[in-house]
């Protein structure tokens, strides 16, 4: 059974996300929210977590396409290879923000994604989720909750995903009603920037 933690965006308790981030180095599985949709996520240096995710997901870890939830740009060197100057005034402009964006993966990468050469980085307008990934002290791996609903892609509604989600994940956080519009998603992995999916955000960015 999945604990339901209640959280404000503008000043997440302190208390429960030190249990949150608990819960996640123990290789623990979470819903949380991010500026966009809600996510599913885990600790990306924990194996055992991935491939849960993995198997929740129907895919093979080796083949699944993650995002990184990171808090910021400062530790991007460490999963990303060196990036050039237009590529990163890119990031700066959109981030925090409602995108992901495709870059060329480093050698540094958890073990798990060793074999990725490029990895999906977010950082998420959303103080619950970068709080969250600042105490725990690296990326948390994300993939959003999709929906059976053929009108309503993603569901909204932190009770409705608890009620869904009750008996597979650890957590699901209530950061009051998420998004119905995933992140848009840019390739500048090649360096010109290739839009993969219009989501929330703007392209002005580009």
């Amino acid at each position: 059974m999945a604990e339901f933690i209640k959280l404000y965006n503008d000043n997440p308790d302190p208390r429960k996300i030190a249990k949150i981030v608990n819960v996640l180095r123990k290789g623990g599985l979470i819903i949380y929210p991010t500026d966009t949709v809600y996510g599913l996520g885990c600790d990306i240096t924990n194996s055992r977590a991935l491939e849960k995710i993995a198997r929740i997901k129907g895919v093979k870890l080796a083949k699944a396409n993650w995002s990184f939830i990171c808090p910021d740009l400062s530790n991007l060197s460490d999963y990303v290879k060196q990036i050039d100057t237009s590529t990163f005034k890119i990031l700066k402009r959109a981030l925090p923000g409602p995108y992901t964006f495709i870059l060329p993966g480093s050698n540094n990468l958890p073990k798990d994604f060793k074999k990725k050469k490029t990895v999906g980085i977010r950082v998420p307008d959303n103080t619950i989720a970068k709080t969250i990934v600042t105490e725990l002290g690296n990326p948390i791996v994300s993939t959003s909750i999709r929906d059976d609903d053929d009108i309503l892609e993603y569901t909204t509604d932190p009770e409705l995903i608890l009620e869904k989600w009750n008996n597979l994940v650890d957590i699901v956080i209530d950061g009051g009603y998420g998004d119905n519009i995933a992140s848009t998603i840019i390739d500048l992995s090649e360096g010109e920037p290739v839009v993969i999916r219009e989501g929330k955000g703007n392209l002005d960015i580009l």
